[in-house]
């Protein structure tokens, strides 16, 4: 197949893109803008005659509609994604997720090209700490910030896009991602950095929020069974059972890392801040027979923290000024 990667030079993009040169035949074109988020070095090392780049923007038709008409699938990474910014200025999350989504939705509608739209759980708003229940594939929308209701309306675009037009496309929503190529702004990488760079790891809160952690590896081999397998018009969610909070997820970096597992600052918490996320993957593991490779969660942490021990050169060049912003805001 040729894919169009849409946000491939991203953090979860850019695992999939590796995912799919180890594990396929496939050719590989990526479409990234290279804003912040986005980093070419995330590519480097793949073969140059399976994987292509361009640069450009998802809601720029002139740039987007030649790419889909000579690919056999798309996969749309691309979103603006970080909840804080999101609170600061709402309007890329419009420009990206919305009219993104949007223009690329037209283009494969016209040239019948087969989709796969990459969202998250925040679709679906938070749950309460000790609310037995997770999202299922039937879990009503709340979104609870600007960017999770610009992915939330993204989401409805492609619904809209398949029963009104016959687009043969497919969602799937996601837990929280770990694991290479992460920006330091994200939360685990930023601890894990900051204790290589002999930083305390700063904690929002009292740290009792929960996250439904999935290593990165394992949200490619889902988007792949989904976009090989998956049912046309489907929703599937994607998760490993991962739920951990903040507070055990900084101690187990710190463990993990030889150091004292309470040697770090909690720092005032983040607006809106959502209690809990958690994950039923049930359809996708019964209907398509996906599974994840870490279903242990330190195990993947693991190797996460000696991904980035070793690739230093990597995320250096952004680690300053982004605890320089945090620092503004004395978090």
């Amino acid at each position: 197949m040729r894919l169009l990667v849409t946000g491939g030079a991203g953090f979860i993009g850019s695992n999939f893109v590796h995912h799919v040169v180890a594990h396929t035949d496939h050719h590989v074109t990526v479409l990234d803008k290279l804003t912040y988020a986005g980093n070419r070095a995330s590519l480097d090392g793949l073969p140059g005659d399976r994987v292509a780049f361009v640069q450009g923007d998802i809601a720029d038709a002139a740039i987007v509609d030649p790419l889909v008409a000579d690919a056999d699938a798309v996969v749309h990474y691309a979103a603006e994604s970080h909840n804080d910014n999101s609170l600061h200025d709402p309007r890329p999350f419009l420009d990206t997720n919305v009219i993104g989504t949007y223009t690329l939705l037209e283009a494969v509608r016209r040239h019948g090209v087969r989709f796969h739209h990459i969202s998250t759980d925040e679709v679906y708003g938070d749950l309460e700490l000790d609310d037995p229940a997770r999202f299922t594939e039937q879990t009503p929308y709340n979104p609870s910030s600007p960017y999770s209701s610009t992915k939330a309306g993204s989401d409805l675009l492609v619904r809209a896009w398949v029963r009104s037009f016959g687009v043969a496309a497919t969602i799937s929503n996601c837990s929280n991602n770990y694991g290479p190529y992460q920006h330091v702004e994200k939360f685990i990488p930023r601890q894990i950095t900051n204790v290589i760079r002999g930083i305390r790891p700063k904690l929002y809160g009292a740290g009792a929020n929960v996250r439904d952690w999935i290593h990165a590896d394992d949200h490619s081999s889902a988007v792949l069974t989904i976009l090989e397998k998956g049912r046309i018009g489907e929703t599937y969610l994607i998760g490993a059972d991962g739920e951990k909070d903040n507070k055990t997820v900084v101690e187990l970096i710190l463990t993990l890392m030889g150091q004292d597992p309470g040697a770090y600052d909690h720092v005032t918490d983040r607006a809106g801040h959502d209690l809990r996320y958690a994950i039923d993957s049930t359809k996708l593991r019964t209907e398509l027979g996906w599974m994840p490779q870490y279903g242990d969660f330190e195990a993947g942490l693991a190797v996460t923290i000696d991904w980035y021990r070793q690739h230093e050169d990597w995320w250096a060049p952004s680690k300053d000024g982004v605890e320089a912003f945090y620092a503004e805001k004395g978090q």
